[in-house]
């Protein structure tokens, strides 16, 4: 259709059905044999049959079918027969669930994110999605949060603008009706992984300057790649609620980043404007949201219980509404489903492509680029197949490792560890003991609870933990190699998954420190969707390998890390804490006027713990050993015009072949404001063949020396700069260059 006929379109609607395109409900009810608004999830909303019937988004339906069938439904009730829009969680991926999102960033790959990325958007699309709840780019510097597991960019806002470009592009490609496209919808604006004290919906509160010159940046990339949609956050910017703020939704997003799409707030967000203290009642809310800019309000009944009220109270008011309506409609009218409602569905594609097996293989690729190696003294991987192994932990037979998001996956299909190993060592060679449950039962319970699921009951807990740890011990005592499968439970990061003890769970730290007192050689292999405290358990350990929450694929791309069939190659995106009490805690912090230059009292430090990171930004190792030399900038002063060369020697000293990430900070000695001790400004992830040495070359220009100064102007101010090279950012070499203004 051409934009007259969607204004003509509009025009023919009426105040209800205008209003009901910008509610968006759970679908399932239209596939109930009868629909009745009384009872369920509907009857909080607070929908009359005629309403539903004019809503204009489904969240969270998927399958050829049922998708086909809501629709049906729906259109066959709806007087103008718009067609429906299907919004969907497919954070990790769809029926293939791959690593999650924190994982996907530690491949600094951003080739690989974006397979990951239209692998998910085909097999959803397929399956009915037209609009997608990712990327979502919060900046994310404090490990306590749970929905650090959901942060592709973790705490660099250099890195979220790469990674959010390539994954909005991988999603949409360049015509949205093309099979296998969907649109995106970046989340969640703005600085939701701010919130004090790592909890999540908590409040945000910052300078305007620490907003744009580190949480804004990501949204900016999203938007100018074109993303059709933004989600609002749940938290306060700047004292207002971001869902009703008309500041960051109008003046910054919409007028500042030219931002055409629509506007969704979260899961009853707008609703949620009452508890905060910002909005009096139901109506103030819908008042406030439409005047901040909101065109769709997802799951609560602000919008479709007052907002016919309030636009006969107002002409203005209706006229927001009809801005709303039609940016709605534009997007219909872009995937393509006025002219086939049902986008592309096909349930013959969908038995052909959904988790076939080129797909996986793919996956399982993909998959061993996320994994980092954190320890591996002594060489001890990849595994010697000719030593006894025991594998013991909760993680060694468990197919829940594809994280709390996935949840369109079927996580009993997914093959362990245990069932990885058993197809190549014999059972002489290998040896298993579970050792201990992930969590005890009150620990479990508490998460069930928070569910509102039934609660288990451990009878004699103590003992059978006792009694399994000594299986375990006795078990391994028959190895000559010990790999423990540890971390946390999938529901343990997420939403609503906010933690202030971020350790690994007392009982599988009794079973760590019961298996140490054998003195053989151990490994721990990590499942976790955060960063963890490990400073208590890592020195017991002769290797460590974090996979995150790895997905449908993880056991096979593990254990074929492990054995040395391919090489890890992943760098953390987010600093591991010594300890929670140590959060937020990040590489490209300000220096304090006392930094810590010496042991003396009166410096900016802890009395108990170390200052810097446990494992750092940037960190990870490989098989292959990697030296760093002869960094030299091709001039030491630039202007504004001027482009510096950085040249730098990397040689792979070592018999493997393998990737390494060269990472390029920068750092501006002297400001305006006080600027970060080290800016992530470039990376590159370059292979190397065994003993291979080869120069790596970047560049530097003006605009990556430019930051937010106290009158809020961009710009790049002369002065000295440092520039580091290396694999990680503590352990780098530097040279230093001058601008000239």
């Amino acid at each position: 259709m051409k934009d007259k006929d969607l204004i003509n379109l509009l025009n023919q609607m009426t105040l209800d059905e205008k209003i009901g395109q910008m509610v968006q409900v759970a679908g399932d009810i239209f596939l109930e044999d009868t629909i009745d608004v009384s009872t369920g999830p509907l009857k909080n909303l607070g929908l009359s049959n005629e309403m539903l019937y004019n809503v204009g988004s489904i969240l969270n339906v998927m399958g050829a079918e049922r998708v086909k069938k809501v629709q049906d439904e729906y259109l066959s009730k709806s007087r103008l027969k718009i067609p429906l829009l299907f919004m969907d969680d497919v954070i990790n991926g769809y029926k293939i669930a791959f690593p999650i999102p924190i994982a996907q960033g530690c491949s600094w790959n951003v080739e690989t994110i974006k397979e990951m990325t239209k692998i998910s958007a085909m097999e959803s699309n397929i399956a009915g999605a037209n609009v997608n709840f990712s990327p979502m780019v919060d900046l994310s510097r404090d490990a306590r949060w749970g929905r650090v597991m959901e942060s592709i960019e973790g705490e660099d806002p250099y890195l979220g603008q790469v990674y959010a470009k390539a994954m909005v592009e991988a999603y949409q490609g360049k015509d949205l009706s093309e099979l296998g496209n969907i649109a995106s919808c970046v989340k969640h604006i703005a600085a939701y992984g701010a919130v004090e004290a790592g909890r999540d919906y908590n409040t945000v509160d910052m300078s305007e300057r620490e907003f744009r010159q580190y949480y804004l940046p990501s949204y900016k990339a999203a938007i100018e790649s074109g993303a059709e949609m933004i989600m609002t956050s749940f938290n306060i910017v700047n004292g207002i609620p971001a869902t009703i703020n008309k500041w960051l939704i109008q003046d910054i997003i919409r007028n500042e980043l030219n931002f055409k799409g629509i506007v969704i707030s979260d899961y009853g967000a707008i609703e949620e404007t009452i508890a905060h203290g910002a909005s009096k009642d139901e109506k103030q809310a819908a008042l406030n949201a439409i005047n901040a800019g909101v065109d769709i309000e997802m799951m609560s009944s602000m919008y479709s219980n007052n907002l016919k009220e309030l636009c006969l109270e107002n002409k203005e008011i209706e006229e927001k509404v009809n801005e709303s309506v039609l940016r709605i409609l534009r997007l219909k009218n872009k995937l393509g489903l006025f002219e086939n409602p049902y986008g592309n569905i096909d349930k013959q594609k969908e038995d052909i492509y959904i988790m076939n097996k080129d797909n996986l293989e793919r996956a399982k690729k993909l998959t061993q680029e996320t994994f980092v190696m954190l320890k591996n003294e002594n060489n001890i991987l990849p595994l010697d197949t000719n030593k006894k192994i025991a594998l013991i932990g909760p993680y060694a037979d468990n197919s829940a490792i594809t994280g709390s998001w996935s949840m369109f996956s079927d996580r009993t299909k997914n093959k362990t560890i245990l069932d990885m190993f058993k197809e190549r060592m014999t059972n002489e060679k290998l040896l298993y003991s579970k050792g201990t449950e992930i969590l005890r039962e009150e620990k479990i319970n508490e998460i069930l609870r928070a569910d509102g699921l039934p609660l288990i009951h451990v009878e004699n807990e103590k003992e059978k933990e006792e009694l399994s740890i000594k299986e375990a011990f006795e078990t391994a005592k028959e190895a000559e190699i010990i790999i423990l499968l540890l971390g946390e439970h999938y529901r343990q990061s997420g939403e609503a998954c906010s933690r202030s003890n971020i350790s690994l769970p007392e009982n599988q730290i009794k079973l760590i420190n019961e298996l140490h007192r054998l003195n053989k050689p151990m490994i721990m292999i990590l499942f976790n969707g955060r960063p963890l405290q490990l400073n208590n358990v890592a020195d017991k350990f002769d290797g460590i390998l974090e996979v995150w929450f790895p997905g449908t694929t993880g056991a096979r791309a593990i254990t074929e890390v492990l054995f040395g069939d391919v090489n890890p190659s992943g760098k953390l995106t987010m600093s591991f804490p010594q300890n929670a009490g140590q959060c937020p805690i990040y590489y490209n912090h300000y220096n304090t006027g006392r930094p810590l230059l010496r042991d003396f009292r009166y410096m900016s430090r802890y009395q108990d713990i170390p200052t810097e990171s446990f494992y750092s930004f940037g960190y990870g190792l490989s098989y292959c050993n990697f030296k760093y030399e002869n960094l030299k900038l091709d001039k030491n002063k630039m202007t504004e015009e001027d482009i510096i060369t950085v040249t730098i020697d990397v040689e792979n000293q070592s018999a493997y072949e393998g990737y390494e990430v060269i990472q390029l900070y920068i750092q501006d000695l002297f400001g305006s404001v006080v600027r970060p001790v080290k800016e992530l400004k470039g990376f590159k992830k370059e292979f190397f063949k065994p003993f291979e040495k080869r120069q790596i070359k970047f560049e530097i220009d003006i605009e990556m020396l430019k930051f937010w100064n106290q009158d809020l102007e961009y710009i790049a101010e002369e002065g000295d700069f440092k520039v580091y090279v290396g694999g990680n950012s503590v352990n780098v070499l530097e040279e230093t260059f001058k601008l000239n203004r």
